[in-house]
């Protein structure tokens, strides 16, 4: 999956699980989740593609890992509990997001690294940045042989766009009523915190709730 099969579908169902608890928008903010839905591939791409093409050869190394993820998301938690701050935990989240549309439970050494030893798995690509351009233009070509499979990036491309265009919009329309956004801002500002404990259960079942967006959206 790619940039808008990450930011739309993430988004997606961010919004989907805030309708059901609306609490979770006082836990995270839109725009760190979007960041952290990219993270793992704005990390281990550059580094794995085009810094060392010669030698790793793989865009999914450390960052696409539940060590890198969990890790992340106790470093929210204590940022959280000690200074209120949402942008690390939300980093977390989208990173954690980023994995299951990944679909990294395929490969379960780069996933559970290092427990099943500390080597990534190794790609045959020499030209890193043609690769990706390569995979870009991919996302945007329908090859009906292949059948419609998240393999082919196509589908949660297509999906991803038109979520980032219903919040676009969505954006847009707030932006031209500004009492109803001043309201909103209002509304958000003053609700109380979730504790800790509190924090740790929604995002749990935001995540839970992703993992079976994503199985579903597989399963098509």
């Amino acid at each position: 999956m790619l940039l808008f099969g990450h930011i739309g579908i993430t988004l997606g169902i961010f919004f989907v699980f805030s309708y059901i608890a609306p609490q979770l928008k006082t836990i995270i903010d839109k725009r760190y989740l979007v960041i952290g839905a990219l993270l793992p591939d704005l990390i281990d791409k550059p580094l794995g593609l085009i810094v060392f093409a010669s030698t790793i050869s793989n865009g999914r190394m450390i960052s696409h890992t539940l060590l890198f993820s969990i890790t992340l998301f106790l470093i929210g938690l204590y940022f959280y509990n000690k200074r209120n701050d949402i942008v690390i935990i939300t980093l977390a989240s989208g990173s954690f997001f980023h994995l299951m549309e990944d679909q990294m439970w395929n490969t379960p050494k780069t996933l559970f690294w290092p427990l099943l030893g500390w080597s990534f798995p190794k790609d045959d690509i020499s030209n890193g940045i043609a690769f990706l351009l390569m995979l870009f233009k991919e996302s945007f070509t329908l090859n009906l042989s292949q059948g419609f499979s998240l393999e082919r990036t196509f589908i949660p491309e297509i999906i991803g766009m038109a979520v980032v265009v219903i919040f676009t919009l969505n954006w847009l329309k707030n932006k031209l009523s500004k009492t109803v956004s001043k309201d909103e801002k209002i509304k958000i500002e003053n609700t109380e915190k979730p504790t800790i404990e509190t924090t740790v259960f929604y995002i749990i079942g935001f995540l839970v709730f992703g993992l079976l967006s994503v199985r579903a959206i597989v399963a098509l």
